[in-house]
């Protein structure tokens, strides 16, 4: 096994390790991560070069080649796995050498992984990029991927190569490229204006989608990334709308003049699940994504609040009171076989499955409120965050990640943060106003 091998197999513990029950993760999560952190891989990524440097509808190539650099650069250092050397940090390279590497040289500044590149354009309006990665020390291509895309998407075939890096060099699925739908925040704490927001993994091209004249929550990505479905408010009635991220219609699927939570879709997009309160009693309910008549899940006194689906579909988690405080649960489809699955101090909610289904999130309210996991089954818990206010939870779609939203004490501002499922790398993604409630979205096709 040669150097790098060794590097990623310890990278790859480190990301198993996450997985453990907490009091085997307590015992060797420390020594994991500084053996990890001992062994970061450094990563080589001059900007990318160009066979000509020719204006498009973004950037001229030889800017976009760099900035895809400056992007990959930025995707790898905010995983915390990786010691990525960017265009600032090492020597250019020209056309001819993409692919053909001059090894020695990069073996002097002891990089183990190189990332080399080209933006071609043969029009304004569209760009083509290739991205290669190389073994260093072996002197070998890992792998190699071309996309050719509108030149103002130029984002997106850097976020495409580092998903490209990170999925060869951990063996995990990637996530760079896809987006976050959240709610943009404005105005005094006691009077927001909420509106539907999206932007890419990384807080880059955010994107205001609704006016503001209502209130808008709760926002969740279309398994087929085609539709946002939130909660609005409109006339102070809540409706649970279907955003087209294509056209900008708006549909309507079902509205009340009861109060109306989180509403969320099921892995084949064909059923959302939402609650509601009736007559002091708030409960789980399933409709059709279509619209027509929901069914009811639950029927537990107390108030009863959908978390999601499990990545096959065959079952819910949800929070209850029904035990006298707040606790996660799971149920079949059908809402046969409810059970609790949390018993620890404090209170549970806004639970949320992992698209890997092994983990659930969720927010621990027991003074302050922390973002933590758990298994299925309701072991292995453990608690990711600690600061004031951290709720709402939304997973990476590798499982890798999680996403939060933050309160600051005193201010009432919010603003969206990320941690990985180890508890470590945890940062603030920018905005820019204050944000809440992110959703993150699958792979995009």
């Amino acid at each position: 096994m040669n150097h790098l091998n060794r590097k990623l197999a310890a990278l790859a513990s480190l990301l198993v390790a996450a997985l453990l029950p907490s009091a085997a993760f307590a015992q060797q999560s420390e020594d994991i991560v500084a053996d990890a952190v001992q062994r970061d891989t450094i990563i080589a990524i001059p900007g990318f070069a160009t066979d000509a440097d020719r204006p498009t509808d973004a950037y001229s190539t030889a800017d976009l080649g760099r900035r895809i650099g400056d992007v990959i650069t930025a995707d790898l250092r905010n995983n915390g796995l990786f010691t990525p050397r960017g265009p600032d940090q090492v020597r250019s390279i020209d056309y001819q050498e993409v692919t053909a590497p001059q090894f020695p040289g990069w073996k002097t500044i002891n990089a183990e992984v190189l990332v080399q590149g080209f933006v071609r354009a043969a029009n304004a309006s569209e760009i083509t990029v290739g991205c290669y990665l190389y073994d260093v020390g072996l002197g070998t291509e890992l792998s190699r991927q071309g996309y050719v895309v509108p030149a103002r998407d130029w984002r997106r075939a850097a976020h495409k190569c580092s998903d490209i890096i990170y999925s060869r060099l951990t063996g995990e699925q990637p996530f760079f490229d896809s987006r976050i739908a959240y709610i943009a925040e404005s105005g005094p704490k006691n009077n927001r204006r909420k509106q539907l927001a999206v932007m890419d993994s990384d807080g880059a091209n955010h994107r205001i989608l609704t006016s503001g004249g209502a209130t808008a929550l709760t926002p969740r990505f279309s398994p087929n990334y085609q539709s946002i479905l939130y909660l609005s408010y409109v006339d102070g009635n809540p409706r649970i709308y279907i955003y087209d991220i294509g056209t900008g219609r708006q549909r309507l699927v079902t509205q009340s003049s009861n109060a109306t939570f989180a509403p969320r879709w099921s892995p084949d997009g064909k059923t959302i699940l939402y609650s509601m309160a009736v007559g002091g009693n708030t409960d789980v309910y399933k409709i059709s994504a279509g619209g027509g008549t929901p069914e009811k899940l639950t029927n537990a006194p107390g108030i009863d609040v959908g978390g999601s689906f499990s990545p096959d579909g065959r079952q819910i988690v949800f929070e209850s009171d029904r035990s006298g405080s707040q606790q996660v649960y799971v149920m079949n489809a059908d809402g046969s076989g409810q059970k609790r699955i949390s018993f620890g101090s404090g209170r549970y909610a806004t639970p949320e499955w992992s698209p890997r289904g092994d983990l659930i999130a969720f927010t621990k309210i027991a003074g302050n409120l922390r973002i933590g996991v758990m298994r299925p089954d309701g072991g292995g818990e453990r608690l990711l965050t600690d600061s004031w206010q951290d709720e709402a939870p939304t997973w990476a779609p590798n499982g890798r990640v999680i996403q939060f939203f933050r309160t600051a004490q005193g201010s009432g501002e919010t603003s969206i943060w990320q941690v990985d499922v180890a508890g470590a790398n945890e940062r603030r993604l920018p905005t820019p106003g204050n944000g809440s409630d992110p959703a993150w979205g699958p792979i995009r096709p």
